[in-house]
């Protein structure tokens, strides 16, 4: 049997290659509760089904920073598995509302890459793009992460 492999290394990331991560998460109406519990987010956008249904969407918008979270998550196995560091996350863009019960896949694009004044080491750039089940881009952001460079 072989064992996964959980993240990459700096050498192993090649500017301009796009990465269509394997994971993805159908977002539960527990997930996003208990997400708004944790997080002592109480907007009733979030919470409150017959406020939702007076509002614009309609419905009980999933929390965006659970949102982020999971597709960060998502990414781990290929982008910072083996990170030193996450340093920088920027442009984080909310590009549509997200409902409970919608799945989310991802990919990432390497942006760019080089190598630090430690030589062990390398920063990737990256910019990570969110979809729905409908192939809809629903988020995007980027980011600095620090690998090992073997």
């Amino acid at each position: 049997m072989k064992a996964s492999n959980l993240g990459n290394t700096y050498n192993d990331f090649v500017v301009g290659d796009t990465i269509k991560h394997n994971l993805s998460k159908t977002i539960f109406e527990s997930d996003n509760n208990l997400f708004s519990l944790l997080t002592m987010n109480h907007h009733p956008v979030h919470t409150n089904v017959d406020y939702c249904d007076k509002a614009q969407h309609g419905e009980v918008l999933v929390v965006g920073t659970l949102v982020f979270s999971l597709v960060v998550g998502i990414t781990v196995p290929d982008i910072s598995g083996k990170a030193i560091a996450n340093l920088e996350y920027e442009s984080v863009k909310h590009l549509a509302p997200v409902f409970i019960n919608d799945t989310i896949y991802a990919s990432t694009k390497i942006i760019d890459k080089w190598i630090t004044s430690n030589k062990e080491k390398g920063i990737i750039y990256v910019e990570t793009v969110a979809f729905n089940q409908k192939s809809e881009k629903i988020l995007s952001f980027r980011r600095k992460v620090l690998v090992p460079k073997l």
